[in-house]
């Protein structure tokens, strides 16, 4: 009786290595996108250097930008006038267009997605990261969006527009911004198992990430202060612009220092969880002792 158990366990243990029957997650090729590029900003004034990092990325003058306003104020929008197409424009961009819906079962359609599909960019602008969520999230726009990365196009965004970028959607409250962990979870997924914050230092907001991480600890946390942003292919990021981004990793947050800051130039391995060049401690703004 014992041989007939030993040999059924054998068999079953055999069965599930051949039929993949485990209850890991699935795993993840690469954190950031298999092909294409993304340009996540922290907000306030982006710099020449990020402007014209997304416009090479795009396709320089010949690039077909499409500009998304969904997480701004209707107000602002219902006006018609997009300073982020303008500011393209200004810089030689000679196909630049507008897309926004709030209506999700609009954004399901072919017709609201047909121009993503002739992109080779796309610009999330600020505002509220749940609005984008509620238009866009899972449907045919989605699929598009992710579609424009495959063909080697990037997706860039700036404060909403960069939080929005992530598996977790941070901030992601309809009360208010203050919330870190609210009503809406879900990101749009380019890059995976993140959670992104933005305005760190201008902010104060430098700290907000740690107990998320500690609490959700399958998650990075990335933070990027105005004027910065992080350039990221498959499992690398770059540091771009003024000031600094911040990574937060659950291993780290009980040391002296729980996070670490990365100043422009400066690369992070997303899939190792680890700086690929080591950070000088002059490039800390501030001490976490």
């Amino acid at each position: 009786m014992k041989i007939i158990k030993s040999l059924s366990l054998a068999m079953l243990l055999l069965l599930t290595a051949q039929t993949g029957f485990s209850q890991k997650a699935p795993i993840v090729k690469t954190v950031g996108p298999e092909k294409g590029s993304l340009l996540i900003i922290g907000g306030g004034k982006v710099g020449p250097e990020i402007w014209s990092k997304f416009i090479e990325l795009a396709g320089g003058e010949s690039a077909n930008i499409v500009v998304i306003p969904t997480a701004g104020d209707d107000s602002t929008i219902n006006r018609g006038v997009s300073k982020e197409k303008e500011i393209l424009e200004s810089l030689g961009v000679r196909t630049v267009s507008v897309l926004h819906t709030r209506d999700p079962k609009i954004a399901d359609t072919e017709q609201f997605a047909a121009p993503i599909k002739k992109a080779t960019g796309i610009w999330f602008v600020g505002g509220r990261q749940w609005k984008i969520a509620d238009a866009l999230l899972n449907t045919r726009t989605h699929r598009e969006l992710n579609n424009l990365l495959n063909r080697g196009g990037v997706i860039a965004g700036t404060s909403a527009g960069a939080t929005i970028q992530g598996s977790f959607l941070l901030r992601g409250d309809t009360k208010g911004n203050e919330i870190l962990v609210g009503d809406h979870l879900q990101g749009l997924d380019f890059i995976h198992n993140v959670a992104i914050d933005q305005h760190i230092l201008k902010r104060n907001r430098q700290f907000d990430l740690i107990e998320v991480i500690r609490s959700k600890p399958e998650l990075l946390g990335i933070g990027i202060d105005e004027s910065t942003a992080i350039f990221v292919q498959k499992d690398t990021f770059e540091v771009l612009g003024t000031s600094y981004a911040a990574v937060y990793e659950s291993s780290q947050l009980n040391n002296a220092r729980p996070f670490v800051f990365l100043s422009r130039g400066q690369k992070y391995d997303l899939k190792n969880r680890k700086v690929i060049a080591e950070v000088p401690k002059s490039a800390n703004p501030i001490s976490n002792k």
